[in-house]
């Protein structure tokens, strides 16, 4: 098993994290719908899946 031959000290761990941080998604708005959603990405409405602003499956739940 690999096994330090020195100790690194916390501020040079610290640099090496530095550049991992969470990011907000970027968000778009639907032209047809006005939902928010992801950009490229299918999303829900009312239980209508669309993408690109074009309906792709509907909801066809029998009541």
């Amino acid at each position: 098993m690999a096994h330090p031959k020195r100790k690194i000290s916390k501020s040079r761990r610290d640099k090496r994290r530095t550049h991992y941080k969470a990011v907000a998604p970027s968000l778009a708005t639907c032209q047809t719908t006005g939902a928010i959603h992801i950009p490229h990405h299918a999303y829900n409405v009312e239980g209508n899946l669309y993408y690109n602003g074009k309906l792709v499956i509907e909801n066809t739940s029998i009541g």
